[in-house]
Parts: structure tokens; sequence; C-alpha cells
């Protein structure tokens, strides 16, 4: 696979909100080699996530390789973040779901499908090829995939939600 050119996504917190996103607008195919996210001090619902990332911008004719590439791409972005939300800016549950875990004082790592342009399209299908699950908002939590919305929602409504974060920020502590 060679690597054609360098595009490192930009993350930034968008206007609409405070959450960082990934989004591209390039004609490339992008595959998420490393997300990393240590906490901040503070309590394990309430760090602050901060994150780096590193992209590799590969050309369209590596795809016989993409979507295994991708898909190892995505494990690696989950199994690294403390909590991954595949979205997209337009849709209302994904602004749900962003909103509970603000609510929550803990900031996901965001990746917006609809600004990766075709990439996006290419990642929701391993998405779902990994998780069963078609439709966004895709949400993992300590590694683990939880849902969509009203997972999520009914989750935090049960109380297991920030078991879950607690569980999962424990586990970031110990490494």
């Amino acid at each position: 696979m060679a690597v054609t050119a360098f595009n490192p996504l930009k993350l930034a917190s968008s206007p609409r909100d405070s959450f960082p996103s990934i989004s591209s607008s390039t004609s490339y195919s992008v595959s998420l080699i490393s997300f990393g996210i240590r906490n901040s001090v503070g309590s394990p619902l309430k760090r602050c996530l901060k994150q780096t990332c590193s992209v590799r911008a590969m050309s369209s004719s590596s795809s016989s390789s993409f979507g295994s590439g991708m898909e190892e791409s995505v494990k690696k972005t989950v199994a690294d973040n403390t909590v991954v939300v595949y979205s997209k800016t337009w849709c209302p549950y994904c602004s749900e779901v962003k909103t509970l875990f603000k609510r929550l004082g803990v900031q996901p790592l965001v990746v917006e499908l609809d600004e990766l342009g075709p990439q996006g399209t290419q990642l929701q299908k391993v998405l779902e090829t990994l998780t069963g699950q078609r439709t966004v908002p895709n949400v993992f939590v300590g590694g683990k995939h939880i849902g969509g919305c009203t997972d999520t929602v009914n989750l935090n409504r049960k109380g297991e939600l920030e078991l879950m974060l607690a569980e999962a920020n424990a586990k970031t502590d110990q490494t």
C-alpha cells in the first residue's frame, strides 16, 4: 500500500458544538492510523479528553486491501479511545447522543462521516460489518459497541452508561 499524499485531517471543535471531530474535503481514501486520547485531571465522568491524530491518505487505487485496513483502523480507534461516536452532522439522533455525553462531562471522539466524502460511506459500511448496525450514531464506550441513540439513552436512564464510563476511565488510568 503506497502512500501517495499526506493529508492531516483537521481535528477541531466546530462552532455548533464543542466536540472534536474529524473531517476532510479531499478525494482521497482516508485510513485512520492512530488516535490517542489521554485524560486530564478530574473525576472519571468529568474528564476532558485530549486527542492527537495521525492520518494517512491513500490513493483510491489501493481499494482491494483498503476495507481490511480501514477495519483495523476502526478497531484501533475504538480500542484507543474511551468514547467514540461515529456521527453525521445533520442527524438529530447523533446530536442527542453528543449532547448527552456533554451533559455527563465527557468529550467523545466524534467522527463525522458526512464530512469525509466517499470515505465516510466506506467507513459506515465497515462499521456495519463490525457491529451489524447500519445507522448513526454508532457509539463505542471502553472499546465496546453499545449501539445507537436509543441504546445509549436507555443505558443512561438505567445508570449503566455512567458505570461503563467509570470502568473505561479506570482502565485508561491503569495504562
